[in-house]
């Protein structure tokens, strides 16, 4: 299991790389077709094209700069088909804005890799 756990790991890092570098589109093949995402606001966004939207919309506002998620524990199902991830998180801003708070996400392993299938975000600050 530690072997998958850092699988998790690295794959957060990557999304974080891709969130950071404004690329929605290559966000797309780490999300489960299914994909929901509960916003820190309460928003639901449906549909892994639905969050790959959201995340350009995003990167379009010129104020933006990027979220950061940090992984604090995982935990993966005894057949290994699912893990839970939770963390903190936060979103800067050009303006000095920030938000943060913290998340969970559910990872599902498909023929080995890992994709995104759920997240929740709670904003705590901002």
């Amino acid at each position: 299991m530690l072997t998958q756990d850092i699988a998790i790991r690295a794959k957060r890092k990557l999304t974080n790389r891709l969130i950071a570098a404004h690329d929605a589109a290559r966000l797309r093949p780490h999300l489960t077709d299914d994909m929901m995402l509960i916003a820190g606001n309460g928003d639901l966004i449906d549909g892994a094209d639905a969050v790959v939207a959201a995340f350009a919309s995003q990167f379009a506002a010129s104020g933006f700069i990027t979220y950061v998620r940090t992984t604090t524990s995982i935990e993966i199902t005894d057949d290994g088909q699912r893990a839970a991830e939770m963390g903190r998180w936060t979103g800067n801003w050009k303006d000095g804005g920030e938000m943060s708070g913290i998340y969970m996400a559910t990872w599902r392993n498909n023929r080995g890799q890992w994709l995104l299938e759920r997240e929740l975000y709670i904003t705590l600050q901002g």
